[in-house]
């Protein structure tokens, strides 16, 4: 079983060549390392010159450069893309995740996980900045999407190839893949790991990326419960929509008559026609919604259903 790691690299000259070092280090056996791919994700600094410096060097090493800044999940998904390992482990390149870490993720993957999540139980980072709005955003994940992690963000973790093979992320949703993963009827754990204070280079993000995984984290809840239903999101917005526009009408006949006030004299005409016009477009989406989700199955020959395995049959589904 031979072991991949993929490392995204943003202006990270002062750690990058430390962390190589850590990594070809370490005891993967009984498997075997069989690449680093390192994702220079438009770094500015000397982070491309030390990435090939070390390539050069140790034929382990592979880079990927990418054009232009991407972002993190956009990095560790041109990583995963070509690395050719049986088991794929992400981690960080600031030094704050722990090479040392890996061979424990690998021997839970050994005893039949497909992820393994590492949870940085003492937190080396600013409480107020870092720390708090993690909590929050982790008790939000596990929350909504059922999947109970405590450090969502930990970006050290293994997964096995199988896992990752029709994952497609978008955003900031690299971290959302153990929700992706028990989707597919993948075993998940999580293990504390170490994590280190960061002593080189500073910190690329801040509060806003609390904002950016709350809006990511919606479009996961939208994509597990409708994704193959969308009519029932949009439908029963839209059936709220005529409700309240019907209430609306039930308040403009008291008025009239009871109330003392002509319709022109309050705002609930208008309001009807906003809720109806609402109500229409709602189901009018829903509706363009659901061909859009059977066009995505059918065109593409995929299935509502997954399998893990099958015994005594030797045909192929039509």
């Amino acid at each position: 079983m031979k072991i991949s790691v993929v490392v995204p690299f943003y202006n990270e000259d002062a750690s990058a060549a430390d962390l190589l070092k850590q990594l070809f280090s370490v005891d993967y056996a009984p498997q075997g390392l069989a690449e680093v791919i390192c994702v220079n994700d438009g770094s500015t600094d000397r982070t491309a010159s030390v990435l090939n410096s070390v390539s050069t060097s140790d034929g382990r090493c592979k880079v990927v450069h990418l054009s232009r800044n991407m972002g993190q999940t956009a990095a560790l998904m041109a990583g995963i893309s070509y690395a050719t390992g049986d088991v794929i482990v992400t981690m960080d390149g600031d030094l704050q995740n722990d090479p040392k870490d890996i061979p424990g993720l690998l021997a839970r993957i050994a005893e039949g996980y497909d992820v393994v999540s590492g949870w940085r139980r003492s937190r080396r980072d600013p409480w107020l900045t870092r720390v708090m709005p993690s909590r929050i955003a982790n008790t939000l994940i596990s929350l909504i999407s059922g999947v109970k992690l405590r450090d969502y963000g930990c970006t050290l973790k293994a997964y096995r190839r199988s896992v990752l093979k029709n994952v497609r992320l978008y955003g900031e949703m690299h971290r959302f893949i153990p929700i992706y993963a028990t989707w597919e009827g993948a075993r998940v754990v999580e293990v504390p790991v170490t994590h280190h204070p960061r002593t080189r280079g500073k910190s690329k993000y801040g509060i806003s990326r609390t904002i950016k995984v709350v809006l990511d984290l919606l479009v996961v809840k939208f994509l597990a419960s409708y994704s193959q239903k969308p009519i029932y999101v949009f439908g029963s917005f839209g059936l709220l929509n005529f409700a309240l526009s019907l209430l609306c009408v039930g308040g403009m006949i008291y008025f009239k008559f009871w109330g003392g006030k002509s319709f022109i004299q309050t705002p609930l005409p208008q309001l009807v026609i906003l809720f109806v016009l609402m109500g229409f477009v709602s189901l009018l989406m829903g509706l363009i919604a659901e061909i859009q989700m059977r066009t995505y199955y059918e065109s593409q020959g995929k299935t509502v259903y997954l399998v893990r395995e099958t015994r005594n049959i030797e045909t192929t589904p039509t």
